[in-house]
Protein backbone atom coordinates (compact mmCIF):
# COMPACT_ATOMS: atom_id res chain seq x y z
CA UNK A 1 0.00 0.00 0.00
CA UNK A 2 1.70 2.99 -0.96
CA UNK A 3 1.65 6.09 1.47
CA UNK A 4 3.27 8.47 -0.23
CA UNK A 5 2.59 8.97 -3.84
CA UNK A 6 4.13 11.63 -5.91
CA UNK A 7 2.93 13.11 -9.45
CA UNK A 8 4.64 15.18 -11.96
CA UNK A 9 5.34 17.63 -8.98
CA UNK A 10 7.25 20.75 -10.27
CA UNK A 11 8.43 23.71 -7.93
CA UNK A 12 9.27 26.19 -9.18
CA UNK A 13 10.95 29.68 -8.23
CA UNK A 14 10.80 33.46 -9.73
CA UNK A 15 14.04 34.77 -9.07
CA UNK A 16 14.87 38.56 -9.73
CA UNK A 17 17.81 39.18 -12.29
CA UNK A 18 19.72 42.41 -11.71
CA UNK A 19 22.82 43.55 -13.07
CA UNK A 20 25.79 45.40 -10.78
CA UNK A 21 26.30 49.12 -9.65
CA UNK A 22 24.03 51.45 -8.82
CA UNK A 23 23.16 51.71 -12.27
CA UNK A 24 21.93 48.78 -12.32
CA UNK A 25 19.69 49.06 -9.84
CA UNK A 26 18.07 51.73 -11.37
CA UNK A 27 17.22 50.32 -14.09
CA UNK A 28 15.90 47.47 -12.38
CA UNK A 29 13.50 49.56 -10.77
CA UNK A 30 12.28 49.92 -14.55
CA UNK A 31 12.55 46.87 -16.26
CA UNK A 32 12.89 44.00 -14.02
CA UNK A 33 14.16 40.14 -15.51
CA UNK A 34 13.24 37.44 -14.09
CA UNK A 35 13.56 33.59 -14.58
CA UNK A 36 12.53 30.65 -13.28
CA UNK A 37 14.45 27.96 -10.81
CA UNK A 38 13.84 24.68 -11.36
CA UNK A 39 13.93 23.37 -7.91
CA UNK A 40 12.00 20.29 -8.76
CA UNK A 41 11.32 19.52 -12.55
CA UNK A 42 8.60 17.04 -13.09
CA UNK A 43 9.10 14.07 -10.66
CA UNK A 44 6.96 11.37 -10.27
CA UNK A 45 7.31 8.13 -7.53
CA UNK A 46 5.38 6.08 -4.59
CA UNK A 47 6.59 4.83 -1.63
CA UNK A 48 5.24 2.23 0.33
CA UNK A 49 4.36 1.57 3.74
CA UNK A 50 7.53 0.64 6.21
CA UNK A 51 10.14 1.09 3.49
CA UNK A 52 13.54 3.12 4.14
CA UNK A 53 14.35 4.82 0.98
CA UNK A 54 17.15 6.76 -0.05
CA UNK A 55 16.72 9.56 -1.45
CA UNK A 56 20.23 11.32 -3.01
CA UNK A 57 21.79 13.72 -5.62
CA UNK A 58 23.89 16.37 -5.86
CA UNK A 59 23.94 20.17 -3.70
CA UNK A 60 20.98 22.06 -5.17
CA UNK A 61 19.21 18.64 -6.61
CA UNK A 62 16.08 19.31 -4.98
CA UNK A 63 15.70 16.84 -2.12
CA UNK A 64 15.25 19.39 0.08
CA UNK A 65 13.29 21.04 -1.84
CA UNK A 66 10.81 17.54 -2.05
CA UNK A 67 10.96 17.02 1.15
CA UNK A 68 9.40 20.70 2.16
CA UNK A 69 6.78 20.56 0.02
CA UNK A 70 5.50 16.66 1.48
CA UNK A 71 5.68 17.82 4.86
CA UNK A 72 3.76 20.33 3.80
CA UNK A 73 5.79 23.34 3.87
CA UNK A 74 5.92 24.53 0.40
CA UNK A 75 3.06 24.51 -2.27
CA UNK A 76 3.89 22.80 -5.30
CA UNK A 77 3.97 24.95 -8.51
CA UNK A 78 2.46 21.85 -10.47
CA UNK A 79 1.80 18.19 -9.95
CA UNK A 80 -0.20 16.26 -7.11
CA UNK A 81 1.29 14.84 -3.85
CA UNK A 82 -0.81 12.81 -1.19
CA UNK A 83 0.96 11.84 1.71
CA UNK A 84 -1.45 9.21 4.03
CA UNK A 85 -4.31 10.60 1.62
CA UNK A 86 -3.61 14.04 2.47
CA UNK A 87 -2.85 16.98 0.49
CA UNK A 88 0.10 17.95 2.92
CA UNK A 89 -0.01 21.68 1.69
CA UNK A 90 -3.53 22.21 3.77
CA UNK A 91 -1.53 21.50 6.89
CA UNK A 92 -4.53 19.35 8.41
CA UNK A 93 -3.70 18.76 12.16
CA UNK A 94 -4.60 15.04 11.66
CA UNK A 95 -2.11 14.92 8.69
CA UNK A 96 0.38 17.44 10.99
CA UNK A 97 0.60 14.60 13.89
CA UNK A 98 1.52 11.28 11.66
CA UNK A 99 4.76 12.71 10.32
CA UNK A 100 8.19 14.41 11.11
CA UNK A 101 10.42 16.31 9.54
CA UNK A 102 14.13 16.54 10.87
CA UNK A 103 16.78 18.28 9.12
CA UNK A 104 20.48 17.98 10.42
CA UNK A 105 21.27 22.02 9.56
CA UNK A 106 18.16 22.71 11.94
CA UNK A 107 17.61 22.89 15.30
CA UNK A 108 13.71 22.29 17.03
CA UNK A 109 15.86 22.19 20.51
CA UNK A 110 15.07 25.17 22.95
CA UNK A 111 18.71 26.49 22.85
CA UNK A 112 19.06 27.55 27.22
CA UNK A 113 16.90 24.68 28.25
CA UNK A 114 17.41 20.67 28.70
CA UNK A 115 16.47 18.48 26.28
CA UNK A 116 13.45 17.25 28.43
CA UNK A 117 11.82 20.43 28.46
CA UNK A 118 10.97 20.41 24.50
CA UNK A 119 9.77 16.45 24.65
CA UNK A 120 7.14 17.59 27.25
CA UNK A 121 6.28 21.04 25.01
CA UNK A 122 6.19 18.18 22.33
CA UNK A 123 4.27 15.91 24.30
CA UNK A 124 1.13 18.51 24.02
CA UNK A 125 1.51 20.03 20.79
CA UNK A 126 0.67 16.68 19.57
CA UNK A 127 -1.68 16.07 22.44
CA UNK A 128 0.32 12.62 23.68
CA UNK A 129 -1.45 10.39 26.30
CA UNK A 130 0.73 10.59 29.19
CA UNK A 131 1.30 6.53 29.12
CA UNK A 132 1.94 6.93 26.12
CA UNK A 133 4.56 9.63 26.43
CA UNK A 134 6.02 7.75 29.18
CA UNK A 135 6.54 4.92 27.53
CA UNK A 136 7.78 6.17 23.98
CA UNK A 137 10.25 8.37 25.99
CA UNK A 138 11.61 5.52 28.06
CA UNK A 139 12.00 3.25 25.07
CA UNK A 140 13.96 6.04 22.93
CA UNK A 141 16.29 7.15 25.46
CA UNK A 142 17.28 3.82 25.94
CA UNK A 143 17.85 2.93 22.43
CA UNK A 144 19.94 5.92 22.05
CA UNK A 145 21.67 5.95 24.98
CA UNK A 146 20.81 9.65 26.40
CA UNK A 147 19.63 9.26 29.68
CA UNK A 148 22.42 11.24 31.36
CA UNK A 149 21.80 14.24 28.99
CA UNK A 150 18.37 14.57 29.63
CA UNK A 151 18.25 17.93 32.16
CA UNK A 152 21.98 19.56 30.57
CA UNK A 153 20.92 22.11 28.79
CA UNK A 154 21.12 22.01 24.78
CA UNK A 155 23.71 24.49 24.33
CA UNK A 156 26.26 22.28 26.62
CA UNK A 157 25.55 19.29 24.84
CA UNK A 158 27.98 17.71 22.13
CA UNK A 159 26.56 17.83 18.27
CA UNK A 160 26.27 13.82 19.03
CA UNK A 161 23.95 14.37 21.95
CA UNK A 162 21.92 17.20 20.68
CA UNK A 163 21.03 15.14 17.42
CA UNK A 164 19.99 12.17 19.17
CA UNK A 165 17.56 14.35 21.73
CA UNK A 166 16.52 16.23 18.55
CA UNK A 167 15.46 12.49 17.71
CA UNK A 168 13.26 11.84 20.10
CA UNK A 169 11.84 15.29 20.13
CA UNK A 170 10.90 14.70 16.54
CA UNK A 171 9.80 10.60 17.68
CA UNK A 172 7.62 11.68 20.81
CA UNK A 173 4.24 10.95 19.15
CA UNK A 174 5.10 8.07 17.31
CA UNK A 175 5.04 9.08 13.54
CA UNK A 176 3.90 6.92 10.59
CA UNK A 177 6.41 8.61 8.69
CA UNK A 178 9.53 10.12 9.25
CA UNK A 179 11.69 12.71 6.85
CA UNK A 180 15.62 12.37 7.46
CA UNK A 181 17.19 15.64 5.94
CA UNK A 182 20.98 14.93 6.48
CA UNK A 183 20.54 13.34 9.71
CA UNK A 184 24.10 12.32 10.38
CA UNK A 185 25.43 15.63 9.03
CA UNK A 186 29.11 16.78 11.12
CA UNK A 187 28.71 13.61 13.08
CA UNK A 188 32.15 11.61 13.40
CA UNK A 189 32.55 8.06 11.72
CA UNK A 190 31.38 6.52 15.46
CA UNK A 191 28.19 8.62 16.00
CA UNK A 192 27.63 7.88 12.15
CA UNK A 193 27.28 4.44 12.60
CA UNK A 194 24.92 4.57 16.39
CA UNK A 195 22.38 6.84 13.97
CA UNK A 196 22.00 4.85 10.91
CA UNK A 197 22.02 1.76 13.62
CA UNK A 198 19.17 3.59 15.02
CA UNK A 199 17.12 4.66 12.07
CA UNK A 200 17.47 1.11 11.27
CA UNK A 201 16.18 -0.62 14.63
CA UNK A 202 12.91 2.15 14.58
CA UNK A 203 12.33 1.29 11.02
CA UNK A 204 11.95 -2.16 11.96
CA UNK A 205 10.33 -2.01 15.17
CA UNK A 206 7.76 0.37 14.41
CA UNK A 207 7.54 -0.47 10.35
CA UNK A 208 7.64 3.53 9.88
CA UNK A 209 8.26 5.35 6.84
CA UNK A 210 11.31 6.80 6.10
CA UNK A 211 12.70 8.85 3.25
CA UNK A 212 16.58 9.74 4.08
CA UNK A 213 18.76 12.21 2.19
CA UNK A 214 22.60 12.14 2.62
CA UNK A 215 25.42 13.10 1.53
CA UNK A 216 27.05 10.05 3.27
CA UNK A 217 27.23 7.10 1.01
CA UNK A 218 27.63 4.59 3.79
CA UNK A 219 24.07 5.90 5.51
CA UNK A 220 22.50 5.22 1.58
CA UNK A 221 24.34 1.90 1.48
CA UNK A 222 23.87 0.29 4.53
CA UNK A 223 20.11 1.53 5.48
CA UNK A 224 18.35 1.93 1.90
CA UNK A 225 17.61 -0.96 -0.09
CA UNK A 226 15.78 1.21 -2.57
CA UNK A 227 17.07 4.80 -3.86
CA UNK A 228 15.55 7.11 -5.49
CA UNK A 229 17.57 9.50 -7.30
CA UNK A 230 17.52 13.45 -8.28
CA UNK A 231 19.69 15.59 -9.93
CA UNK A 232 18.75 19.18 -11.12
CA UNK A 233 15.14 18.94 -10.14
CA UNK A 234 14.68 15.83 -12.47
CA UNK A 235 14.27 12.21 -11.35
CA UNK A 236 17.31 10.29 -12.84
CA UNK A 237 16.91 7.31 -10.88
CA UNK A 238 14.23 4.74 -9.08
CA UNK A 239 14.69 1.09 -8.22
CA UNK A 240 16.82 -1.15 -5.87
CA UNK A 241 20.48 0.27 -5.21
CA UNK A 242 21.60 -2.51 -6.65
CA UNK A 243 20.47 -2.44 -10.04
CA UNK A 244 22.73 1.30 -10.10
CA UNK A 245 25.82 -0.89 -8.93
CA UNK A 246 25.41 -3.64 -12.19
CA UNK A 247 24.34 -0.95 -14.28
CA UNK A 248 26.71 1.92 -13.43
CA UNK A 249 29.83 -0.57 -12.05
CA UNK A 250 31.13 -2.27 -15.38
CA UNK A 251 34.57 -3.68 -13.03
CA UNK A 252 34.96 -4.99 -9.38
CA UNK A 253 37.89 -4.29 -7.93
CA UNK A 254 41.00 -6.76 -7.01
CA UNK A 255 42.76 -5.89 -3.50
CA UNK A 256 46.11 -7.28 -3.48
CA UNK A 257 49.03 -8.07 -0.81
CA UNK A 258 51.77 -9.18 -3.52
CA UNK A 259 55.46 -10.46 -1.71
CA UNK A 260 58.95 -9.68 -3.67
CA UNK A 261 59.15 -6.59 -6.36
CA UNK A 262 56.07 -7.21 -8.77
CA UNK A 263 56.19 -5.45 -11.87
CA UNK A 264 53.94 -2.60 -13.07
CA UNK A 265 53.74 -3.93 -16.62
CA UNK A 266 53.32 -7.30 -16.27
CA UNK A 267 50.30 -6.31 -13.35
CA UNK A 268 48.26 -4.40 -16.29
CA UNK A 269 47.61 -7.69 -18.37
CA UNK A 270 45.56 -8.67 -15.31
CA UNK A 271 42.97 -5.34 -15.50
CA UNK A 272 43.43 -1.42 -15.06
CA UNK A 273 45.67 -0.47 -12.05
CA UNK A 274 43.95 1.96 -9.66
CA UNK A 275 46.77 1.92 -7.40
CA UNK A 276 50.32 0.41 -7.42
CA UNK A 277 51.84 0.94 -3.65
CA UNK A 278 53.46 -2.47 -3.09
CA UNK A 279 53.10 -4.89 -1.42
CA UNK A 280 49.18 -3.28 -1.38
CA UNK A 281 47.69 -2.79 -5.30
CA UNK A 282 44.79 -2.61 -6.58
CA UNK A 283 43.35 -3.64 -10.08
CA UNK A 284 40.22 -2.83 -11.79
CA UNK A 285 38.66 -5.88 -13.70
CA UNK A 286 35.52 -6.31 -16.01
CA UNK A 287 32.67 -7.82 -13.44
CA UNK A 288 32.31 -10.51 -15.95
CA UNK A 289 35.81 -11.97 -15.86
CA UNK A 290 36.68 -11.68 -12.38
CA UNK A 291 37.31 -14.96 -11.70
CA UNK A 292 39.29 -15.64 -14.60
CA UNK A 293 41.15 -12.31 -13.70
CA UNK A 294 41.99 -13.30 -9.72
CA UNK A 295 43.21 -16.76 -11.33
CA UNK A 296 45.99 -15.10 -13.40
CA UNK A 297 46.49 -12.61 -11.03
CA UNK A 298 46.94 -16.06 -8.01
CA UNK A 299 49.23 -17.57 -11.10
CA UNK A 300 51.62 -15.12 -12.13
CA UNK A 301 52.51 -13.18 -8.76
CA UNK A 302 53.39 -14.47 -5.30
CA UNK A 303 50.09 -13.19 -3.21
CA UNK A 304 50.00 -13.18 0.31
CA UNK A 305 45.86 -11.72 0.41
CA UNK A 306 43.68 -11.19 -1.98
CA UNK A 307 39.86 -9.52 -1.68
CA UNK A 308 37.24 -8.96 -4.58
CA UNK A 309 35.69 -5.50 -4.15
CA UNK A 310 33.09 -3.50 -5.08
CA UNK A 311 33.81 0.05 -7.00
CA UNK A 312 33.22 2.32 -3.96
CA UNK A 313 29.23 3.88 -4.09
CA UNK A 314 30.35 6.90 -4.13
CA UNK A 315 32.07 6.82 -7.82
CA UNK A 316 29.16 4.64 -9.24
CA UNK A 317 26.34 7.40 -8.35
CA UNK A 318 28.84 10.36 -9.74
CA UNK A 319 29.12 8.38 -12.90
CA UNK A 320 24.88 7.90 -12.90
CA UNK A 321 25.39 12.08 -13.18
CA UNK A 322 27.70 12.02 -15.43
CA UNK A 323 26.33 9.90 -17.81
CA UNK A 324 22.59 10.87 -17.60
CA UNK A 325 19.27 9.74 -17.00
CA UNK A 326 18.91 5.77 -15.82
CA UNK A 327 15.90 5.35 -15.78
Amino acid sequence: MSVIEVANLKKYYQVHEKEPGLWGSIKSLVNRKYYDVKAVDDISFKIDEGELVGFIGPNGAGKTTTLKVLSGLLYPTGGSVSVLSHNPYRRDPEFQKQFSLVMGQKNQLWWDLPPLETFILNKEIYEVPDDQYKNTLEELVEMLEVADVLKIQVRKLSLGQRMKCELIAALIHRPKILFLDEPTIGLDVVMQKKMRDFIREYNRRYKSTIILTSHYMDDVKELCERVVVIDKGRLMFDGKLQEIIEKFADHKRLVADLSGTPSRQSLSEVGQIESFEPPRVVVNVPRGQVSERAVKLLTNFQVTDLNIEEEPIEDIIRRLFTQGTAS
